[in-house]
């Protein structure tokens, strides 16, 4: 790669960790189709699994505190539970189908989430938050991870629904990420293997997707609800599209 790649790839790290800091998911979203451009897809995927797991590291020990402990548990075992199922679906689905279907809901239920806070406002929960819409919002979460590599919108749009706090729902989401890409992170160099030129140009980005983090998170502390709600839902309409976009391509090159 030469300099103008490498600057690509490290504003794209930036911004992208600017994102994920400061609305609690994202990263992935704006750094695989931008990271696509420059380097082949496993190793894209790879970089972005190890930044976004040092991010969420790197960003958590300043948002620890509001964290909702029992939250975060719930939707860790909803996720374990998830994932051998979305595991045995994807066996036997349609990969192009699935994502058509998942990036189609993420899409509607961005557009149904900013509809609802148009007509009523903030302010107010659409759906109360429990113990079992926890494990099952988690559930959903793994399930999604397995059949089209995603995680954060099934959480988000019910953290959403729930009107949690801004700073929870970052907390919360980051805390959840650095588990999930960390366990992911721990299965690609046990199975598939890290290649030494992976790491190396990880180590050249990380520094500025930290910087992104570190920028990004007073950002979301200055948030206000309404604002917050605004840019995880446009964050949720972007995942969509681009679902939608990436099966959309696959169909045409059959």
């Amino acid at each position: 790669m030469n300099f103008v790649d490498w600057a690509g790839l490290a504003m794209a790290a930036f911004a992208a960790a600017l994102l994920q800091a400061a609305g609690g998911f994202g990263f992935a979203i704006i750094a695989v189709p931008l990271f696509l451009i420059v380097v082949e897809p496993q190793r894209a995927v790879q970089l972005v699994i190890i930044l976004s797991t040092v991010l969420c590291l790197a960003v958590l020990p300043g948002l620890w505190r509001a964290t909702a402990p029992r939250l975060f548990v719930r939707l860790t075992l909803g996720s374990l539970a998830g994932l051998p199922l979305g595991l045995v679906a994807f066996r036997y689905a349609d990969p192009r189908a699935v994502r058509l279907i998942v990036g189609t809901a993420i899409l509607v239920f961005a557009l149904l989430l900013a509809l609802m806070r148009q007509r009523h406002g903030g302010g107010r929960a659409l759906v109360a938050m429990t113990a079992g819409r926890d494990l099952a919002t988690g559930a959903v979460s793994g399930i999604a991870t397995s059949l089209a590599g995603i995680s954060g919108p099934p959480i988000v749009i019910y953290l959403l629904l729930t009107e949690a706090p801004p700073r929870t729902l970052r907390a919360t989401l980051i805390a959840y990420f650095a588990l999930a890409y960390a366990l992911t992170l721990a299965a690609n160099i046990a199975t598939i293997g890290v290649p030494a030129q992976t790491w190396l140009a990880a180590g050249i980005l990380i520094p500025f997707a930290v910087a992104g983090g570190l920028v990004g998170r007073p950002l979301g502390d200055r948030l206000g609800a309404a604002a917050f709600a605004a840019l995880a839902t446009g964050v949720l309409a972007a995942a969509g599209l681009y679902i939608l976009f990436t099966a959309a391509f696959a169909a045409a090159k059959l």
